[in-house]
């Protein structure tokens, strides 16, 4: 594993600091090929991931690479096997297998594999509606969207690690996850100006851990929304400077859940 090359800041042109939380709480930064994932160790599940994409040299690398702790970090400070065995949940990448799999063939496979740490995972209900398939699919939409003007992406995604999230094997379950996607666009003869748009996926309706069995309501959804970046900042307790500014969908002023957009397929996402 090539730690060296985590999250770069300056990927884009326009610099995007890694992101860091807002509170006090003891965390580990931990790079990866192209990525890092700065982990909240009490809670077992990173507090943020960042991830340089270069759309222009995508590969599509074989799946390769098995699930397995990371020997940085103490084991009991990573979300292992025995939290998602016989249930229903999945082993959800934070940073996508294939986000970082660009270049040339040797670093893309390593940089695929490297997203196959315990670090990299986060509990997510296994039900498979419109609504995951949405989340899935953001990344790749902004993609498309940000090559009128250039062919990289950085994104950050990682779930909202709150107080109140259902215990379930010793593990606080998050109920939703969080992701923001920024780019940079310019005029032919002007600097790079920094441009971010922000999600959440809502899985609480699917979530049922009493008596400390967790189930996946068949009949819950996964709720996918567009929101302000500021609204994710408050949120996650994640410092997102200076994408707070840069949010495409509307001022830093707008807030609150009444500004959120409902996303039911990709057309309904605002990118300028």
């Amino acid at each position: 594993m090539d730690a060296a090359a985590g999250y770069d800041p300056d990927f884009l042109g326009a610099p995007v600091p890694l992101p860091r939380t807002l509170g006090d709480e003891a965390v580990r930064e931990l790079p990866y090929p192209r990525f890092t994932i700065v982990l909240n160790p009490l809670r077992r599940l990173a507090a943020v991931t960042a991830v340089n994409i270069d759309g222009a040299t995508l590969r599509d690398v074989p799946r390769t690479g098995e699930w397995a702790l990371d020997p940085r970090v103490p084991a009991g400070e990573q979300a292992g096997s025995d939290l998602y065995d016989d249930n229903d949940l999945d082993r959800g990448h934070l940073v996508r297998r294939r986000d970082p799999g660009w270049g040339d063939a040797d670093e893309a496979r390593r940089a695929t594999e490297a997203t196959f740490f315990y670090t990299n995972a986060a509990p997510q209900a296994n039900a498979f509606n419109q609504s995951k398939e949405l989340w899935l699919g953001l990344e790749d939409h902004v993609l498309r969207y940000a090559r009128v003007s250039g062919q990289r992406i950085s994104v950050f995604t990682a779930p909202v690690l709150a107080g109140d999230d259902p215990e379930y094997r010793g593990v606080l379950v998050p109920r939703r996850f969080f992701k923001v996607v920024a780019w940079a666009s310019a005029d032919e003869d002007a600097s790079p100006r920094l441009e971010a748009a922000g999600f959440l996926l809502d899985q609480s309706e699917l979530l049922d851990s009493r008596l400390g069995v967790l189930a996946v309501q068949r009949l819950g959804a996964f709720r996918t929304f567009q929101v302000p970046v500021a609204d994710v900042e408050s949120v996650s307790g994640i410092d997102l400077d200076p994408l707070v500014e840069a949010d495409v969908m509307m001022a830093p002023a707008v807030r609150g859940e009444a500004a959120w957009r409902v996303l039911r397929t990709p057309q309904d996402i605002r990118l300028g």
